[in-house]
């Protein structure tokens, strides 16, 4: 059995369009992309808290954190190179006073990872975290504040027709693409997936992945391919492609983005330990190791590097004569 630990998570936009800073009604300027790129301004990039200053003074004076693993990502250009990172008020010692801040150059197929720097940042450092209610908090540095409002999900409730006998609702996700999931969990038939949240505006446009087979259905913006439930209204994530994992971006996969705030008890680890009966006394109720070093992966869908990879699923349908036996056909199987 292979878990991967993911130990610091830090985000690299999609392509170069999407380093572009968000004009007024949503349209990115390649003006504003390459007065980013080409700043020269006098700031050591490899001092932690230069960079930190640098970011949290172009923030406004309120911003909201939509991914549920509480990252706030961000970027931005300096001489010639494109760097990315984040702030995360993490669930875990955010109330501590803790605000953890990773930044590195960003990496493509055809370039390397030269710096990446990454502290958890407190009082200490002259940053300090105010909570003001439940999901808002304040971080104040160097005489400026800023509002960080964590996204409110505790309303989100799937739709009854949802789920399947013995699934259970562990959470809402939002990825950082923007797609919306409910994370789902069947004890007894020991898995778990992700279904997809479609409630509000398209987040994306699903395409058949083929006409003849149209189960199959492919974000064209994020390459999220999901399969159509047919015994009820609703889509599994069975698929993201592997070059976006590879570099880290925000269309890497929901693995990351798990609902943190909004598990109460230990429902997740429980459910992890049924998956994974060997991690017990290992994982905290979250699913993270012992001493911070990562938490256990949870990807139940296939990293593909061609989209023929997915044809494996083209046949789940006629397979199974039941919903369970399609579940099991659709999603990768746990080792034993």
């Amino acid at each position: 059995m292979v878990l991967v630990a993911v130990i610091l998570v830090v985000l690299n936009p999609a392509n170069s369009d999407a380093a572009e800073n968000r004009a007024e009604n949503g349209v990115s300027l390649n003006q504003t992309y390459l007065e980013s790129v080409l700043d020269s301004r006098n700031m050591d990039i490899g001092n932690i808290m230069d960079v930190f200053q640098h970011v949290f003074s172009s923030l406004p004076d309120e911003v909201t954190v939509y991914p549920t693993e509480n990252y706030f990502y961000f970027q931005f250009g300096y001489r010639g190179l494109l760097y990315a990172g984040n702030m995360r008020l993490d669930v875990g010692d955010r109330d501590e006073g803790v605000v953890h801040f990773a930044y590195f150059n960003l990496f493509e197929d055809w370039n390397a990872e030269l710096m990446t720097e990454y502290r958890p940042l407190n009082a200490n450092d002259g940053v300090v975290i105010e909570k003001l209610e439940d999901l808002k908090y304040q971080i104040s540095f160097r005489g400026r504040r800023v509002e960080f409002n964590l996204n409110d999900l505790r309303n989100v409730q799937p739709p009854a027709n949802a789920l399947a006998e013995g699934e259970a609702y562990l959470g809402p996700v939002f990825d950082e693409s923007g797609i919306q999931f409910y994370l789902v969990f069947n004890e007894e038939e020991k898995y778990i997936t992700f279904v997809l949240n479609e409630n509000g505006p398209p987040p994306d446009r699903l395409i058949p992945y083929n006409e003849a087979k149209p189960d199959i259905l492919l974000g064209m913006r994020t390459g999220f391919a999901f399969f159509q439930d047919p015994y009820r209204n609703r889509k599994i994530l069975i698929g993201v492609y592997q070059g976006n994992v590879q570099n880290n971006n925000y269309f890497d996969g929901p693995f990351d983005q798990l609902p943190d705030n909004f598990i109460e008890g230990n429902e997740l680890q429980n459910a992890l330990l049924t998956l994974y009966p060997g991690l017990e006394g290992e994982i905290d109720r979250l699913g993270n190791f012992a001493g911070q070093q990562g938490r256990v992966l949870v990807n139940p869908y296939i990293n593909y590097n061609y989209l023929t990879e997915l044809d494996v699923f083209l046949d789940c349908r006629e397979a199974a004569d039941n919903e369970a036996a399609l579940i099991q056909c659709i999603l990768p199987q746990i080792p034993e």
